[in-house]
Order: structure tokens, then C-alpha cells, then sequence
């Protein structure tokens, strides 16, 4: 039997979509407002492509998306704060980038989305990483979960105002592949592209890119921790239904279309199944195979139970401040009562659109969660710790360590997420192929000799 890692390594790998207003007009191109954002980055690291004290990357990526990717994490409440910590660090640099357009003569606002799409159909991503055992077969394994992640959005998703109608999930459009190794081409709902980022004769890391970015702590904490539960499971050879599905995606946007769950669903061999009947006899063997375990799995156990109730029976008040698409629905249902208007009103695209803006003076789902409509899974101290700090317990903590003392003292050096590399007097390298190695004493003997001031 493969290895079951009941401390998973996961993180997630965050897009924004980014503009600049002034007079309710957009000044510069995407492009250029990414150069203003980065500046400071830039500066002082002659490269938009970052690791950062907290273990985290900070880098540009095509079609001038900012994106954060978490450091690893061994727990889900850890990676909520390493998320919501990306927005505070990106939020901080779009105020600088507002002075400096200021100082320039241009002025306007920096806005930046935590959401998939933007008003012309372009989508970017919020993908998902869990580190699981070399000895399974990634493509196997994949067809075994399709059926949940396709489904998963019915309790998991970020929800979308689109062509007159409310949708579940805004990544579910831009998916056209089941499985492959491309990410941008063909958008599969898992990647195959072989990268463990570390020892690979002992991981690889599964690639989940269907998911929607998520504004909700609880909604965030709900889809990195069933997908860890089901991984569990299937690591551990758990007898669970078969629901291996004729055609995966030609399900996935009814499903996103349908908040009853009630989308019927072919599977391979014969027969057939609802979507919400999927989420329904996981979320019960999850229960079991949790067992007497407890900790915040049991939480993340006890929200997804609900969820699936709430479309079960179509009551969500059990819910309303826990799942991304219901506390927007329930927010912009408010406006459709208040304007007497149908789903295609501009005013709701708008409102969706707010709702995503991830300054917390200003987006409307941070207005929501300060009074009391939006439920936390972490505390602002958290959130606020994981900007400067990686977590303790998996070897982002060495990489932290060591960017933090090579940044304090100025030395030059590299790293990314296997190895940290000192370049002189000599050239060092230390390689990190243990994702759970919290502590390494060839990382402490480099950061003392930073430190000691003769690297």
C-alpha cells in the first residue's frame, strides 16, 4: 500500500486579476500597472520573481497576472493564513504603486481581484498543490477523483454573474480537458506535469487547477481540506462508490449552472448519478474514515456536511456566512429586490466584481465579513503572523529563515523551493528534498555564517 500522509504538504498558487481607476476611468494598460505594483520588488531584488521571508513566492506571471504561491503547509488552518497573507502583502504594494502614479502625475486607484475572470472573458487561475506518494498512479488517481472535483463546486464555489444568470463556479467555463500536462492550452481540471519539488523518488505533487479562488476563509479551508480527506482515502485504498464518469467535463458546466445538485451524471460503466449524491456519499465516508481522529479535519467535516445539506434540501441558512457563492448570492438577491431587476442588471456584474477586490477598506466581501455576514476560519493576528513568518512545521520555515538573514545582512543569494543557495566567497548550496524537514542543520550553518558577516 502507498504511503498515507496524514500530514499533507498542500498550497495554493493565487492569480489577481489587477486595473488602475481615476475618475471611474481606467489609466494604463494592465501591463503597465503591473511595472508600478512591482516596483519596489524590483528594487530591491532586481527581479519580479521572489521568494519571501514567509516562504512564499511573489512573481509576475504571463499576461501580467500578479501571483502568490503559499509555502508549503501542514495544515489547513495554516494555509488559510498563508493565503489571505498574500492579499495583505499585495495590498500593501498596490498602495505604494498609488503613491508612486500619484507622484508621477497620473494618480488613480490600484485595484486588485481575487476572482477568475474579468469583464473581456479572460481567466486566470487559483491552483491547488497536494504532495502525494510516487507509488500512485497519478492518471488512475485522477480518474478517481473527477467526479468530486467536478461536483465540488456545489459547496465550494466562488459564484459568477454571467449572461444573464447566477453560476456556481467561475472556473468551470474555462475548463476543456480532463486530465493533462498542459495548463494553459487545454485548462484541465488536473495537471499532470511531473514536478515534485522534491525527493521524487518519494512524491510528486498533484496539480488541481478547476478550483475557484476564494474570498471566504471557510469556503478556502472547506476545498483544500475535503480534497486532503479524499486523497487520504484513496491513498488508503478506501472502499468509496465508484463514480468514475463517462465524460467529466461535459458534465462540469451544467453543474455550475444547477444549485440544486441535481445534474445527472453519466458514469463509465452504466447508470448514472447526481451531482449532489456524489458530494453526499463522500462527505459520509469522510466522516468515517476521519473516525475519532478530530482536530480541524472534524470542522472542515462538520462545514462540508452542512453544505451538502443546504443543497440537499435547498434551506442555506445553515450556511449563509460560510460558502462564497452564498454569501454573494444572498448579497446581490438583496440588490435584485431592492432595483426590481433580473441577473443581466449591470449593477450585480458590478457588485460580483467588488466583492472580489481584496482591500479591506474597500471590497464589498470584506464588508460583509466585518459585519458579521462572512465567517472566519483564522484570526487577523493569523493572517498578520504569516506575512512575515512561514510555518513552523514544514521546510518552508528553513527557506524563511534563510531569505530573512540573507536580506537583513545583503547577501547574494538564491533560492526557490528545493534548494537556497549562497554565491560567496563560494557558491553553497543546501537542497530541501523533505517537504515535513522543519529544521536542517546545513540551512542553520549557512545562516550563521550570513550572519557572522563572512558568507
Amino acid at each position: 500500500m502507498p504511503a498515507v500522509y496524514l500530514r499533507r504538504i498542500a498550497g495554493v498558487e493565487t492569480e489577481f486579476g489587477v486595473t488602475a481607476m481615476r475618475d471611474g476611468k481606467a489609466v494604463l494598460s494592465p501591463e503597465e500597472i503591473a511595472r508600478y505594483l512591482f516596483r519596489p520588488v524590483v528594487a530591491q531584488h532586481r527581479s519580479s520573481n521572489v521568494f519571501l521571508p514567509n516562504g512564499s513566492r511573489l512573481y509576475l506571471d504571463v499576461g501580467a497576472h500578479p501571483e502568490y504561491a503559499t509555502a508549503e503547509c501542514d495544515s489547513v488552518a495554516q494555509l488559510v493564513a498563508q493565503d489571505k497573507a498574500g492579499e495583505v502583502i499585495y495590498d500593501r504594494l498596490a498602495r505604494r504603486g498609488e503613491e508612486t502614479l500619484e507622484a508621477d502625475g497620473i494618480g488613480g486607484s490600484i485595484y486588485l481581484f481575487k476572482n477568475n475572470v474579468d469583464s473581456r472573458g479572460n481567466s486566470y487561475g487559483a491552483h491547488e498543490n497536494y504532495l502525494i506518494s510516487r507509488e500512485l498512479a497519478l492518471k488512475n488517481l485522477s480518474r478517481q477523483l473527477l467526479a468530486f472535483l467536478i461536483t465540488r463546486q456545489l459547496v465550494c464555489g466562488a459564484g459568477l454573474v454571467k449572461d444573464g444568470t447566477f453560476l456556481l463556479s467561475q472556473r468551470a467555463d474555462q475548463v476543456w480537458e480532463a486530465v493533462s500536462s498542459a495548463t494553459t492550452r487545454t485548462r484541465p481540471i488536473i495537471n499532470t506535469r511531473d514536478e515534485p519539488h522534491g525527493d521524487s523518488h518519494r512524491f510528486r505533487r498533484m496539480h488541481v487547477i478547476v478550483g475557484d479562488s476564494n474570498m471566504s476563509e471557510t469556503t478556502c479551508a472547506l476545498k483544500m481540506g475535503s480534497t486532503q480527506l479524499v486523497l487520504e482515502m484513496l491513498e488508503a485504498d478506501v472502499d468509496l462508490p465508484d463514480f468514475e464518469l463517462a465524460d467529466p467535463i461535459s458534465h462540469i458546466r451544467d453543474i455550475a449552472a444547477d444549485p440544486t445538485g441535481g445534474t445527472v451524471l453519466n458514469l463509465k460503466r452504466g447508470g448514472t448519478v447526481s451531482a449532489v449524491e456524489v458530494q453526499r456519499a463522500t462527505v459520509d465516508a469522510a466522516r468515517s474514515w476521519l473516525g475519532d481522529r478530530g482536530g480541524e479535519l472534524e470542522r472542515v467535516v462538520d462545514l462540508w456536511d452542512r453544505a451538502v445539506t443546504a443543497v440537499e434540501t435547498q434551506d442555506f441558512r445553515g450556511v449563509e456566512t460560510d460558502i462564497d457563492w452564498v454569501i454573494k448570492r444572498r448579497l446581490l438577491d438583496q440588490f435584485r429586490t431592492r432595483l426590481g431587476c433580473d441577473w443581466d442588471h449591470p449593477k450585480l456584474a458590478h457588485l460580483d466584481l467588488a466583492y472580489h477586490d481584496i482591500r479591506r477598506d474597500r471590497g464589498l466581501f470584506y464588508l460583509l465579513q466585518s459585519r458579521g455576514r462572512a465567517a472566519r476560519w483564522v484570526s487577523d493576528a493569523d493572517i498578520e503572523h504569516a506575512v512575515e513568518h512561514a510555518p513552523d512545521t514544514t521546510r518552508a520555515r528553513s527557506r524563511g529563515r534563510f531569505v530573512s538573514a540573507a536580506q537583513a545582512k545583503g547577501a547574494e543569494y538564491n533560492a526557490d523551493w528545493v534548494r537556497l543557495k549562497l554565491n560567496r566567497p563560494e557558491p553553497r548550496t543546501v537542497e530541501l528534498l523533505d517537504p515535513f524537514e522543519s529544521h536542517n542543520e546545513s540551512v542553520d550553518r549557512l545562516i550563521e555564517d550570513i550572519e557572522a558577516g563572512h558568507p
